[in-house]
């Protein structure tokens, strides 16, 4: 019972690090545009320099975020693999607990990049909340990672582009 509440409070605290990132923004009178939207439409009146400025901005947090969401990987994975070496039945609750963690900082250090690196990491991030939820219901769980590698190729394909 009392692992229960651990894990769950775990997810909870992974839960408000990862909506804490967000930051709801009112809209502007008369227009339901997209943040994106807005900037690019603003762009071509604010002039070359503008636009240059916050493409060199926004290429500089891509690239933070990128380095950010590959350390996180790295960090999360020799963590997990400290979590597995606890071993069953206590064993599983660890991991699935490291597993939300490091989804948690996936997302929060996606924040500001562009759309590509942001999609790369949600997709990330989605794999390891399964293996989270795979581990979590299972003491002897061994899911595969091979859907969780896909995804981290896939954010270093957005991250070269970027």
């Amino acid at each position: 019972m009392n692992r229960t509440r651990l894990v769950l409070t775990g997810l909870a605290v992974a839960a408000a690090i990862a909506v804490s990132g967000c930051d709801p923004q009112p809209e502007s009178e008369g227009t339901a545009a997209s943040p994106s939207t807005v900037a690019s439409s603003a762009a071509p009146t604010g002039g070359a320099a503008t636009t240059a400025t916050s493409a060199a901005a926004n290429d500089a947090a891509t690239v933070k975020a990128c380095a950010d969401i590959k350390k996180d990987i790295k960090d999360n994975a020799a963590k997990v693999t400290k979590a597995e070496k606890i071993g069953p039945p206590a064993g599983h609750f660890a991991v699935s607990a490291q597993w939300a963690a490091g989804s948690a900082a996936i997302v929060a250090h996606s924040i500001g990049a562009n759309e590509a690196v942001t999609a790369a990491a949600d997709n990330i991030q989605n794999e390891m909340m399964g293996l989270s939820d795979a581990y979590n219901k299972s003491a002897d769980a061994k899911p595969s990672k091979k859907a969780l590698e896909a995804a981290i190729k896939e954010l270093d394909t957005a991250c070269s582009a970027a």
